[in-house]
């Protein structure tokens, strides 16, 4: 009898199935914004530098130079395409922009561009190519 009811209780048993809740590993897609915001309100962390910035007023100033000059260079890469496009040709010589030194030479392979951030010291080289 004993047998019998151990029988009849495993065959009433069902499997456990792990579903991770996590999308990235098998979960449902809908528990990424939860885990997204559960995950940022838990955070603490700050950056020190940005905290730096704010206690000593630099972060508006340096985010206006930082927009400053991105407006700067897209300016100046939509006169680039439109003079190599256009009738007039782009004029070789060096010229100041900003934090900027831009120098626009002739090579062999095309119109070489050098930029030269003077506040970083980074340089850049763009070639364009003659058609």
């Amino acid at each position: 009898m004993l047998a019998l009811l151990a029988c009849v209780l495993r065959g009433l048993g069902q499997d456990l199935v792990y579903q991770p809740k996590n999308p990235a590993f098998g979960g449902h897609y809908l528990n990424y914004s939860w885990l997204l915001s559960a995950a940022t309100a838990q955070d603490t962390f700050e950056d020190p530098e940005e905290a730096r910035r704010q206690e000593e007023g630099e972060g508006v100033l340096e985010s206006f130079s930082e927009a400053l000059n991105r407006q700067l260079l897209n300016q100046l890469s939509r006169e680039i395409i439109e003079a190599q496009f256009g009738e007039s040709g782009l004029e070789p010589g060096s010229y100041l922009l900003g934090d900027f030194q831009i120098d626009i030479l002739s090579g062999l392979d095309g119109i070489v561009i050098n930029i030269f951030d003077l506040s970083t010291g980074g340089q850049t080289q763009i070639t364009i190519p003659y058609f």
